[in-house]
């Protein structure tokens, strides 16, 4: 019985581990995408790509809470 659960201890870590994997590569591609497209179509003058991402999160927040106010919602 105990070599059974070896061979699917090994079996999970391959697994898990092959996951990360992918999924680190999807995600550090998606923020190279991302930065990208800030970088070129949304940052202002002097801004690093940083900076512009704070910049559009805090106008994104404001833009919910006053989209928010206006159909009722108070939260």
């Amino acid at each position: 019985m105990s070599k059974i659960v070896d061979a699917n201890k090994k079996i999970e870590k391959a697994v898990v581990g092959g996951y990360k994997k992918v999924e680190e590569t999807v995600v550090s591609g998606y923020k190279k995408i991302e930065d990208k497209f800030v970088d070129t179509f949304l940052k202002k003058d002097g801004e690093t790509i940083e900076e512009a991402k704070t910049r559009l999160n805090h106008e994104q927040e404001e833009m919910k809470k006053k989209n928010d106010k206006l159909i009722g919602k108070d939260n």
